[in-house]
């Protein structure tokens, strides 16, 4: 059964977004939120017909914010915004986020405070709905006056301008929208101002970039449980008395995790008497490595939330009399974040690489030199290292902070931007490497453990190494593995190690679980 949503009074998260991306939750608007909606847009009307000037009401724009503009003229003026607006470059991007930013900027709109129709909610819910999706470029914002480019670009529609993608095909909108008798709207007072303001671009990308970055996450603790017990690695640096000396929640939580993947192994038994004294850093310190990863996660989550959640175009409405411009639109409360969780997932990335250079070397009883027996004729895993190593490289060059940059704009009116949608972007980039890193990572230590043979892992490691070895099998000889990276890869985006993890997951990890789960 489906889920409701009510735009404008339901919070909004996530999981929920993404839900109704998918085509998961009916969405609805209820009677007090269109009375609400109705008041600002009256407000917006009556502003549009007084002497006193009302930005972006009865002025022009940005530098042309002291020109004044009659109410005869206002329709043309939204419009005009739109078109002149829509100045972005790139390829469209992915069509699930463009659908997110309508999400998103729908939910904003029904706040009451923007000044919007109650036609123009109804249509963007009619593209949400029947999945008509704006060519939303990727390039061409700076992340303020928030996202006014790719926002632009999204909304060209409702004026019948622009083009959509309908059944995966890009058609020029008013193609489709002839095809369901639908004519272009007539926008009001305010009303392009209100779409096109906001920062929906930078916070539909941070919602993929939440889920991503959570998938690498959860997955990094598992390959790299995989790879503590191929190489006979301690235990002893997850233990919990370690961890309460230096409580940072998300360590005890990752500590706590690997200790479960490890619990009963047969291959930890076996060697708790070795003379072994220390494992090198890539193996016993993913907690605090990991850990740290995860704060950085949480934060990203937690700041993304509140602006899903807020009204962020320009200027508020609160009544006909009360009307702020201000700069809830400036990207800045999410571009740090998404700066932050691009180093995170960067270094997630990057302790992997190492954690596969080690399990290369020989140097762990059992394991033979790259991997395979038989080397020589066999070049064995060395090679997988080195995409790692390169991706692991992009991923470093990728990791400048978008946000650290600012160039004036808007004739110095906008002397200071974000960058936030350059930020967000390249860190979705950061969370595809680090997802194919791991993929790599799971083919080496998957690889590792068949060494360990008979000895069993713990009851998560052991299945998700039988899932693994259900679609690639233990490589004798070298062969071609671009395949098993391609269902590697594939592996991690069907998120099939999670679903084994929930089956046998015995018991909660940590008091801290319900922070780094995702909602």
């Amino acid at each position: 059964m489906q889920s409701e949503f009510n735009f404008g009074s339901d919070f909004l998260t996530v999981s929920k977004v993404i839900d109704i991306v998918d085509g998961k939750v009916n969405l609805k608007i209820d009677n007090d939120t269109r009375e609400k909606i109705l008041a600002s847009n009256d407000a917006v009307l009556k502003i549009s017909q007084k002497t006193k000037a009302v930005y972006g009401i009865n002025t022009g724009f940005g530098p042309l914010c002291n020109t004044r503009i009659s109410s005869s003229e206002t329709s043309k003026l939204q419009k005009n915004l739109l078109l002149s607006h829509s100045v972005g470059v790139g390829a469209h991007i992915d069509l699930k986020i463009a659908k997110a930013m309508l999400v998103l900027k729908l939910h904003a709109l029904a706040q009451g405070k923007s000044g919007i129709s109650n036609e123009i909610i109804d249509r963007i819910i009619w593209h949400i709905e029947m999945n008509i999706i704006p060519a939303v470029p990727e390039q061409g914002s700076v992340g303020a006056s928030g996202d006014l480019a790719p926002l632009s670009h999204l909304f060209l529609p409702l004026i019948g301008e622009g083009k959509v993608y309908y059944q995966g095909i890009c058609h020029e909108t008013n193609h489709v929208l002839n095809k369901f008798g639908l004519e272009n709207l007539n926008l009001g007072a305010k009303d392009g101002l209100a779409l096109i303001n906001g920062t929906q671009f930078i916070a539909a990308h941070g919602v993929f970039l939440v889920e991503n970055f959570y998938n690498n996450l959860s997955h990094a603790d598992i390959i790299g449980a995989m790879m503590v017990d191929a190489l006979q690695g301690s235990i002893m640096p997850f233990h919990p008395e370690l961890h309460k000396l230096r409580p940072f929640p998300a360590n005890i939580h990752v500590a706590s995790r690997i200790t479960k993947f490890l619990e009963n192994s047969e291959i930890v038994n076996n060697h708790l008497d070795c003379d072994k004294v220390q494992d090198p850093y890539s193996l016993r310190c993913m907690p605090q490595v990991h850990g740290a990863s995860r704060n950085a996660w949480l934060h990203l989550k937690d700041c993304l939330e509140i602006e899903m959640n807020a009204v962020t175009d320009n200027p508020i409405i609160f009544n006909e009399n009360f009307t702020i411009s201000g700069g809830n639109f400036h990207g800045q409360p999410i571009a740090l974040p998404a700066d932050y969780a691009c180093l995170a997932l960067s270094e997630i990335g990057s302790i992997s690489d190492r954690r596969m250079y080690l399990s290369l070397e020989g140097k762990t009883e059992g394991v033979p030199k790259l991997l395979m027996s038989k080397t020589g004729l066999n070049s064995g895993f060395m090679i997988l290292q080195y995409t790692a190593a390169a991706l692991a490289s992009e991923n470093k060059s990728l990791c400048f902070p978008a946000s650290a940059d600012s160039i004036m704009t808007s004739l110095g009116q906008e002397d200071h931007v974000s960058m936030g949608s350059i930020g967000v972007r390249k860190a979705l980039k950061v969370a595809e490497n680090t997802e194919k890193i791991l993929a790599l990572e799971l083919l080496l230590a998957a690889q590792a453990l068949n060494f360990r043979k008979p000895l069993k892992s713990g009851k998560v490691i052991d299945k998700c190494h039988d899932l693994l070895r259900s679609k690639i099998p233990f490589a004798e000889n070298d062969r071609l593995f671009a395949n098993d990276i391609e269902k590697s890869i594939e592996i991690l985006k069907s998120k099939e190690l999670l679903e084994i993890e929930k089956k046998y997951k015995n018991g909660d990890y940590s008091e801290y679980e319900h922070l780094f789960e995702i909602y």
